[in-house]
């Protein structure tokens, strides 16, 4: 995939069967579409957080000094999400396990009552009369999939309740008595529903800004401050939870911070120290005075740190001292940035807008902060392509050759993303006909998994599915 201004392209697919896909063989790919495309125009490259995917992108940053490899943003919040979540008990990972193991056996126990319903044809039709939104499955390589488990669970909940009491119930739940009676208990649980509810509220921040970070959009330059506001927002939400003070110790806290601070770490990159160092808005007197804590990019330590190597790559000698004598005016608001307009519009106006207006008067930092101000954060909009394969290529299609397969993909891929930039998605007949408009005549060879993950990774759809309170199961019952 190429992301521009003008938005994502599927370019090509690679049929990789038979080969080794290790770092060399990885880079050599992006390399031929590099070059393709032409190394001049290509500012980074974003890959998941593989080891195999961060050795490619450490040679090509090699190859081509101008060209930065970040780890995908999403992918980093996910693998977040999953050490809190799902922690493994394992020698090195005790204290995290002893600490989090509760929210895993939250997950199991919806898990044991999702399953004890989906896989008795009599138990899901009583559930479908009870309640109005389905049990999807979620696949367990989709992003923060047990956090949309929790949702759903939550959601469904009243439902669920008067399934277990109600007379149908009471006639089939014979088959396993034990099993019945468990969910039952569940169900019924205050407790346990609590639980749930707080697991949903202390991983909020960290799945808004995985849902934020989820697309295509220019959002490369506020990671950096955006994870620094979420790992505040899960202090505070655990803190109150548990009726503490800023100043006394968490113990869950602290395994929770730690693993955010690592993965803060494995995926932090000078690049977004530079992008966050462009960006007008955090040297607005209205972003520093939302917390006093928060300092100006040019007074960071390692945000100034980084953005230097930055320079020292991108930059001659001459180049990088003409360029630190404007950026040094511009992190000051001297000479034409300390006009009022410039200043009043730091926090008002889109940052590459504020450049566009205003920083013509250093044109090769400005020439800069256009590339990295448009950048997004995040290769996660490569993997919807994998829904679009499993629907080309089924039980039914599995004599489609790879070069057919590569070129279907090809054209469904790059006719859904034009049809999103077009007025007939959001409105008339066509309205997001990628996601809700087709009809299949049977599931057969349909994979449950990639019918959850082609609904559930659209924004829209899930803002419609997942919005809290029983008036929108209502609502939604209702359409």
């Amino acid at each position: 995939m190429a992301v521009t201004e003008s938005g994502p392209m599927f370019l090509k697919a690679v049929d990789c069967s038979g080969e080794t896909k290790d770092k060399y063989f990885i880079a050599n790919l992006m390399k031929e579409v590099i070059n393709e495309i032409s190394h001049q125009k290509v500012v980074q490259v974003i890959t998941d957080n593989t080891p195999n995917c961060k050795g490619a992108g450490q040679i090509i940053e090699l190859e081509y000094p101008y060209i930065f490899w970040t780890p995908c943003v999403v992918h980093t919040l996910n693998l977040a999400l999953k050490n809190i979540c799902a922690a493994k008990n394992v020698e090195n990972n005790l204290i995290t396990y002893e600490e989090c193991n509760w929210i895993t056996n939250l997950h199991d126990d919806v898990m044991i009552i999702k399953f004890f319903i989906m896989n008795h044809s009599m138990r899901l039709a009583m559930f479908n009369e009870f309640v109005p939104l389905k049990l999807l499955s979620v696949a367990e390589t989709r992003f923060a999939s047990i956090i949309v488990m929790l949702k759903r669970f939550k959601l469904i909940r009243r439902g669920l309740q008067a399934l277990v009491i109600s007379e149908k119930w009471s006639l089939y739940r014979e088959d396993d008595m034990t099993k019945a009676s468990f969910v039952k208990l569940k169900v019924f649980d205050d407790l346990w529903w609590d639980s749930i509810s707080y697991v949903l509220s202390f991983t909020s921040p960290i799945y808004d800004m995985l849902r934020f970070c989820d697309t295509d959009k220019p959002c490369l330059h506020l990671v950096y401050d955006t994870w620094d506001t979420m790992i505040e927002k899960v202090k505070g939400i655990i803190y109150r939870h548990e009726k503490k003070v800023q100043e006394e110790e968490s113990s869950f806290y602290n395994v929770v911070h730690r693993i955010l601070v690592d993965r803060w770490n494995k995926n932090n990159t000078p690049f977004h120290c530079l992008s966050h160092s462009l960006n007008p808005r955090y040297y607005s007197e209205e972003w520093l005075n939302e917390d006093l804590t928060r300092l100006a990019s040019h007074r960071d330590v390692e945000i100034s740190r980084e953005r230097i190597k930055c320079f020292k790559r991108y930059l001659s000698n001459e180049e990088r001292i003409m360029v630190n004598k404007k950026y040094a005016k511009f992190s000051t608001i001297e000479d034409d940035f300390g006009d009022f307009e410039s200043i009043h519009d730091h926090y008002r106006l889109d940052p590459k807008t504020w450049w566009v207006i205003y920083g013509a008067c250093t044109p090769m930092p400005q020439s800069y902060a256009l590339k990295l101000l448009g950048q997004p954060s995040s290769s996660s909009y490569c993997e919807q392509n994998w829904s679009t394969y499993s629907f080309l290529y089924s039980l039914k299609r599995n004599k489609l050759t790879p070069k057919r397969a590569k070129d279907l993909v090809f054209v469904h891929s790059n006719i859904r993303l034009l049809s999103r930039r077009s007025a007939q998605y959001s409105q008339r007949e066509t309205k997001m006909w990628d996601i809700n408009g087709d009809a299949f005549d049977t599931f057969e060879d349909i994979d449950v998994l990639e019918v959850a993950n082609l609904s559930l990774d659209e924004p829209e759809l899930e803002a419609m599915v997942f919005a809290d309170g029983d008036e929108d199961v209502k609502e939604i019952q209702d359409e």
